[in-house]
């Protein structure tokens, strides 16, 4: 979308004060724990552009609360299962021995939006250590939530996810939909499901060296993530409220009640 379509698409630019109103407006309270995906193409035309979308979450979360935003490196990723798109064979070992180490503090986040990648460089934010799957968080459980992020299984229980679900956590979808909602990832390590596991091999720092760091992983999916989404928004109740924000469709969602009807949901139909 241009920044023409945008301004077409509103009466009134969205702003710093009016995103504010509106998240409160939609249930995002001070204290809470909140998990954001998000889409700023989607809000309309924003002055301020990311930075009043996290500055707005910021004032409704406020610092007794907690912001969490994906600041995948998808990057970091095998070359060789690249799809979107692929590169050729006699590139993937080019690629794989040339990478730089991935950095936390410096690293950009690669198909995440212009909101997390706004919001991880700020510098009271901070940032979990996997390679591929980081979280970055800021407020009063953002240490808990990014401190310890175990290598393997990057999505499951020792990720932020799960962290944020113990903490009761609530997710923000922003101007997205469930396709984009990285909770049900969580769901899908839960479940109890035959797996087929991946290995990849990461770049890190360890004591200022360049080294190699192989993980092991499931074969994450999100073919059906539209399809149990929709269906826990049938059933769902008060576990999700739906509203406006700038010209965007939001919704927040109860990420335990989320993740545990996934879980069977997952088992049920996979």
């Amino acid at each position: 979308m241009s920044e023409a379509d945008a301004v077409d698409r509103v009466a009134e630019p969205a702003t710093v004060s009016t995103l504010t109103e509106e998240f409160r407006a939609l249930g995002v309270e001070a204290g809470e724990v909140v998990l954001v995906h998000s889409s700023l193409s989607s809000l309309g035309w924003v002055a301020g552009d990311a930075q009043a979308v996290v500055e707005a979450l910021r004032n409704a979360v406020t610092p007794s609360g907690t912001l969490v935003m994906p600041t995948h490196t998808t990057q970091y990723s095998d070359p060789a299962v690249w799809s979107n798109p692929p590169v050729p064979d006699d590139w993937v070992d080019t690629i794989r021995s040339s990478r730089p180490p991935f950095r936390p503090a410096a690293t950009p986040s690669r198909g995440m939006g212009a909101i997390p990648e706004c919001f991880r460089t700020y510098d009271d934010v901070v940032r979990s250590s996997h390679p591929v799957y980081s979280f970055a968080a800021w407020g009063a459980d953002a240490e808990a939530v990014v401190s310890e992020h175990g290598l393997d299984y990057g999505l499951g229980e020792d990720s932020p996810l799960a962290t944020v679900d113990e903490l009761g956590g609530t997710v923000l979808l922003l101007g997205v939909g469930h396709d984009s909602n990285t909770s049900l990832h969580l769901a899908e390590y839960r479940a109890a499901l035959e797996q087929e596991t991946t290995r990849n091999a990461v770049p890190v720092l360890e004591d200022g060296d360049r080294v190699q760091r192989e993980y092991v992983d499931i074969d994450q999916s999100t073919d059906d993530f539209p399809e149990v989404g929709a269906a826990f928004e049938q059933q769902a109740g008060s576990a999700v409220t739906t509203g406006t924000v700038g010209v965007a469709t939001a919704r927040l969602v109860s990420q335990p009640e989320l993740v545990d009807f996934a879980v069977d949901w997952f088992e049920a139909n996979r």
